[in-house]
């Protein structure tokens, strides 16, 4: 129980640093209005060009940020890397509280966006450092996380003063860089290096226990077994991932090799005395498995709702009943308390169970949803009330799940750079689904957009049905063994 409780703190710390990004980024749709108008605190006001520039940039340093932390997560190791990402919101603070500049500004949002990169880091570390049985509770609580820290600036808005709240998240930022300082190195990436006795301690130090101790013994031979890359020919690959590994001493691959190499390697001929590339099935599966439920998780409409909540929210409640940015708090605070219970149920009722049905209600209510926009059969209270359960049903399925999927399913050689293919997709569906809402808008209506997310929220069940095989307490090995079975389902 105790290194349950270890595990837990270490996710703490590594959370904490998201919730202090996720307050960073809120700072530009909180301040925007303030800084494009007359009576802006900056030495000038922004232009319109340059407030579209400010809400946007982050998003241009994430796409950026996210492969160079790639790279440094194996390059530096995990917490290294770790810490080089918290630096990025720290500095993006730093900028905040003691320049005025427009330009100084958008330099800020340009910089924290860059540290969205930790988020390939965080899920590896915590996967990796976590036992299976709460694997899947810990890995969530990112998301979580971050929208804490968008509520936490939210509510600040309504009380404090712009600068009381960056020196706030100046203070909040240099804490989590100080905190990761406790935290050991992931004895995966230990192992990987070849630093056994290392990778020993550091295990015991997650399992609060001795480096010979029982239970880091069998921790370590279960991570060398997902290490050990399996390249013989004529294997197939069941029987390869079910084999004993180890056995004899291992080529060392780079991850490229690894990801055309590993397990079984397929011939077929296109034309005579040509020879096809040889790839790992359950690392192309996971990865399609992974990006597919990403998309469709966007794409069913929730990340359009935050980023145009405010005039939602004026349109649908009379400002003298409830503001719209108190709205938006309560819409945030549902996120995260349906993200915590999501969290939770992800190791009782399962990955797949819980994409299913968040889907098929998200499904649901924006249909609702678009025929209260569309045909106002219900007073204005009930598009609020709607939007809502949409949010709720959402953080089940599609807000939390793929997330988790992108840190389970894939070997630990590969699993750095499938996480940067995951999240620059995200980062780029996430633009796409952003850009086209209003050109969509005033093509078919608000109402028939919202159809369209609800028609894509079905297929999501659909394909979580069929194609998502389910995770809940299994070993990555266990995980390999699903993906490269004929039927998922």
């Amino acid at each position: 129980m105790s290194g349950v409780i270890y595990q837990v703190l270490a996710t703490l710390i590594l959370d904490f640093n998201c919730l202090v990004y996720g307050a960073a980024n809120s700072i530009p749709v909180l301040t925007m209005m303030l800084f494009t108008s007359q009576d802006t605190i900056l030495d000038r006001q922004m232009t319109s060009t340059e407030g579209s520039l400010y809400i946007s940039l982050a998003n241009i340093g994430a796409i950026i940020g996210t492969p160079l932390a790639g790279y440094l997560v194996d390059y530096l190791g995990r917490k290294r890397s770790m810490i080089v990402c918290v630096l990025m919101p720290l500095i993006s603070w730093a900028l905040f509280v003691f320049s005025n500049k427009v330009e100084v500004l958008l330099a800020s949002t340009f910089i924290v966006g860059m540290g969205g990169g930790m988020f390939v880091i965080i899920s590896a570390y915590i996967c990796e450092f976590s036992q299976d049985s709460i694997r899947g509770t810990l890995a969530s609580g990112t998301m979580i996380f971050m929208i804490l820290g968008i509520l936490i600036s939210i509510v600040l808005s309504e009380f404090l003063s712009y600068k009381t709240i960056t020196y706030i998240g100046l203070t909040a930022s240099t804490i989590g860089v100080a905190l990761l300082s406790v935290l050991k190195e992931s004895p995966t990436m230990l192992l990987k290096r070849g630093l056994d006795d290392e990778a020993a301690k550091a295990m015991a130090f997650y399992r609060n226990s001795k480096p010979d101790s029982k239970i880091v013994v069998q921790e370590i031979e279960k991570a060398k077994q997902a290490l050990a890359p399996q390249i013989e020919e004529n294997i197939p690959e069941e029987e390869k991932l079910t084999a004993e590994f180890g056995k004899k001493p291992e080529e060392k691959l780079s991850k490229w090799q690894f990801f055309n190499r590993l397990q079984k390697r397929r011939r077929f001929s296109i034309r005579p005395k040509i020879r096809c590339t040889k790839n790992s099935k359950s690392t192309q599966r996971g990865l399609f498995l992974v990006m597919t439920a990403m998309a469709a998780g966007i794409f069913q409409g929730m990340s359009v709702i935050q980023s145009y909540s405010i005039p939602l929210f004026s349109e649908a409640v009379p400002a003298d009943v409830l503001s719209p940015i108190w709205c938006t708090a309560i819409l945030t605070g549902l996120n995260l308390v349906s993200a915590l219970v999501a969290g939770y149920l992800t190791d009782i009722a399962g990955r797949k169970l819980l994409m299913i049905f968040g889907s098929i209600m998200v499904g649901f209510f924006g249909l609702l949803l678009g025929t209260q926009v569309q045909f106002h059969w219900g007073p204005a209270w009930v598009t609020p009330v709607i939007i809502c359960l949409y949010s709720i049903a959402y953080a089940f399925g599609g807000g939390t799940i793929p997330y988790l999927l992108m840190g389970e399913v894939f070997l630990p050689e590969v699993r750095g750079v499938m996480s940067i293919i995951c999240l620059e997709w995200t980062w780029s569906c996430n633009f796409i689904a952003i850009f086209i809402f209003k050109p969509l808008v005033a093509a078919i209506g608000l109402g028939s957009v919202f159809y369209f997310f609800a028609f894509v929220a079905i297929l999501s069940a659909v394909f979580a049905y069929f194609c998502q095989p389910e995770t809940k307490g299994l070993s990555v090995n266990d995980i390999q063994l699903l993906l490269v079975k004929k039927k998922v389902r």
